[in-house]
């Protein structure tokens, strides 16, 4: 009997609506594949939700779905209604090929090709602007932008939804997780090079700064490496 590496089930448990060659990406999604671009919309997320009385948590995610089916939508910069299955898709779709998440403490970084983030905001006179994820970011205790964070196309997971069931599902479009700076979840599309060390003391908040207020619809830009 013949193994299968996660990468590869991860893939072959896509819906099959997204794995059909040639079929257009879903609402929400834009593939650019001569510039090797996915835009994907979004908006700023809320950084308090009633539920949590107040309290508010770091940010360790960059994208997932709005509470309350976004598992971590209390700590994420932005929040997207599109599924993560649907964005592995289309980053395959403009030639990248998923490597291997990671979670907690772990000896091994996250494998996959890089994965440039940016998120593209209204400006002034209707234009736009591309902010690099790292510049949407500050750290809660310096007020100052953290170091380049490096993205890798990871891919998720595979998991049991339902304990009572047989059937498996791609991880990240159970939590509605697209990407996490930490590795606190392997149920993700994009992970960056940050461990959980990094996880103890960088503590960080949206850039209220540069970024538009919370609900303004933006664009996640995800541009494949060198």
């Amino acid at each position: 009997m013949h193994r299968i590496g996660i990468p590869l089930l991860a893939a072959l448990l896509l819906p099959a609506t997204l794995t059909g060659g040639g079929n257009p990406p879903p609402a929400g999604i834009t593939v650019d594949k001569a510039k090797r671009t996915v835009l994907i919309d979004a908006k700023i997320a809320p950084r308090k939700l009633a539920y949590l009385k107040g309290e508010v948590y770091p940010i360790e995610v960059i994208a997932c779905w709005p509470h309350p089916r976004g598992k971590k939508a209390h700590e994420t910069v932005v929040t997207i209604d599109v599924m993560p299955s649907a964005v592995h898709k289309a980053l395959e779709d403009i030639g990248l090929k998923a490597g291997k998440p990671v979670m907690g403490e772990s000896d091994a970084p996250p494998a996959g090709p890089e994965v440039k983030v940016y998120l593209e905001v209204p400006d002034v006179g209707g234009d736009v602007r591309r902010i690099p994820m790292e510049r949407a970011l500050v750290d809660m205790k310096t007020g100052k932008q953290p170091k380049k964070l490096e993205f890798r196309f990871t891919g998720s997971t595979v998991k049991q939804a339902d304990p009572n069931k047989p059937e498996k599902s791609y991880g990240a479009d159970i939590s509605g997780t697209l990407g996490v700076i930490f590795p606190v979840s392997d149920d993700t599309v994009l992970q960056t090079h940050l461990t959980m060390k990094e996880e103890k003391y960088l503590k960080l908040e949206t850039n209220t700064r540069i970024l538009p207020k919370e609900g303004t619809p933006v664009k996640l830009v995800l541009v494949a490496g060198k």
